[in-house]
């Protein structure tokens, strides 16, 4: 089959038929795939058949791939392959069972932001004949868009303050959080740092909104006082019904999003005796970025595409 990718219609979101993510992908069929990220911000394909090193073999065709800073749930012998389940097998927790709970963006408490994550689903909750544990998308090319002209102007050039210890610890106040404290090691590891609040997104050449409620602590160029009531509208603001598309899993699911054009958000409304297994690799944006997150040459026309 050739490739096809179907849109949603929707603000988000693509399918994407015709690709045996088991097997190298040429050259034109990536391009494509980058092109559809950038415009979509989200692709499935259904009905995968992969192992854990054919997932990780894929995601690593996108970039360099991250190994969590909690180093904990990983696939063994495959660090790169991080397990998300709320499955217990002789007491022990096989993964991570509260990943991604509230909006977010991956990695933006990073020098080296994410690009894309890519998601297997093994096992997904089902109750009534209906998918749980669906996975919810806001589309910041047009939160930023529909900014104000007037606070476009005002807020350009401004940064913004990520720390990765806001969501962590926002997820251990929930109830029956496991999570532990971040040791001081762990801390150290991912110390805040700062980015662009508009960011120029390097697939379509347009500006999104690089702010979001699970790691974002502060504009930089603002007071505390006004930098607080700053977030609290952008955060209001990006996550507005109009904004979102959610992905209904199936078994065989692969899932990616482009984590700069969207923030996202894991909806947990499974119990613990429904089953849910993900396994997931996370791409940095090394495609894009130096390591200081200074642009590279590359961008939206060296990819193929038009800005």
């Amino acid at each position: 089959m050739p490739l096809n990718i179907i849109p949603s219609g929707q603000t988000l979101g693509a399918r994407v038929e015709g690709l045996d993510l088991s097997r190298p992908i040429g050259e034109d069929d990536f391009t494509s795939l980058l092109q559809a990220l950038g415009r979509y911000g989200v692709l499935s394909y259904p009905d995968q058949q992969l192992t854990a090193e054919q997932l990780r073999a894929f995601s690593r065709r996108f970039g360099e791939l991250e190994v969590n800073v909690a180093g904990a749930y990983q696939e063994p012998g495959l660090p790169e392959v991080m397990v998300l389940s709320n499955i217990v097998e002789n007491g022990k927790p096989v993964g991570l069972a509260d990943a991604g709970q509230d909006w977010h963006t991956d990695m933006s408490y990073n020098r080296m932001i994410a690009f894309t994550n890519i998601l297997y689903g093994m096992r997904i909750p089902m109750r009534d004949g209906k998918p749980l544990g669906n996975t919810e998308f806001c589309n910041m090319h047009a939160a930023y868009e529909d900014l104000p002209a007037q606070l476009k102007q005002r807020l350009d050039g401004m940064t913004v303050e990520h720390d990765f210890n806001k969501f962590w610890e926002m997820m251990r106040r929930e109830r029956g959080s496991q999570r532990p404290p971040l040791t001081p090691e762990q801390r150290a590891a991912r110390p805040p740092v700062s980015h662009p609040l508009f960011l120029r997104h390097p697939i379509t050449g347009r500006r999104v909104l690089y702010c979001n409620p699970g790691y974002a602590v502060r504009i930089n160029e603002l007071d505390v006082a006004e930098s607080d009531a700053m977030l609290e509208f952008l955060f209001a603001h990006q996550t507005q019904p109009k904004y979102r598309y959610a992905h209904r899993w199936q078994v065989n699911d692969v899932l990616m999003w482009d984590n700069m054009g969207t923030i996202h958000n894991a909806k947990p409304d499974y119990r613990a005796d429904e089953p849910r297994l993900i396994k997931r690799c996370q791409v940095m944006a090394t495609r894009f970025f130096h390591g200081d997150g200074t642009p590279r040459v590359k961008c939206a026309q060296a990819e193929g595409q038009s800005a």
